[in-house]
């Protein structure tokens, strides 16, 4: 015995999660610049999206709220395939 404990799951590589090492001021942040603080507000109707929004504010509110959260890393999931599908679509098809 070595005395270590084992890495916990958290800490472990998770090479297909594509949130992992992505802080929730980073995932704000992107679903702000894709969207704006409109567009964001209908599509996870919260009240830090929708009055005087802000990153900071949004934050305290997504860090006691789980269901908020989820939501919101949900749409950046979304948000991610829809930025692929809209690459994909403006790459040319390869030449044979």
């Amino acid at each position: 015995m070595t005395g270590q404990a084992p890495a916990p799951a958290a800490k472990k590589a998770q090479p297909r999660n594509p949130l992992h090492g992505l802080t929730l001021e980073a995932i704000v942040t992107a679903l702000v610049d894709y969207y704006g603080w409109e567009h964001l507000s209908e599509l996870v109707p919260i009240r830090c999206f929708t009055l005087d929004p802000s990153v900071s504010s949004s934050l305290k509110f997504l860090r006691k709220t789980p269901w908020a959260r989820e939501k919101v890393e949900s749409l950046y999931l979304f948000m991610l395939r829809e930025q692929r599908r809209e690459q994909q679509q403006q790459e040319p098809p390869p030449q044979p």
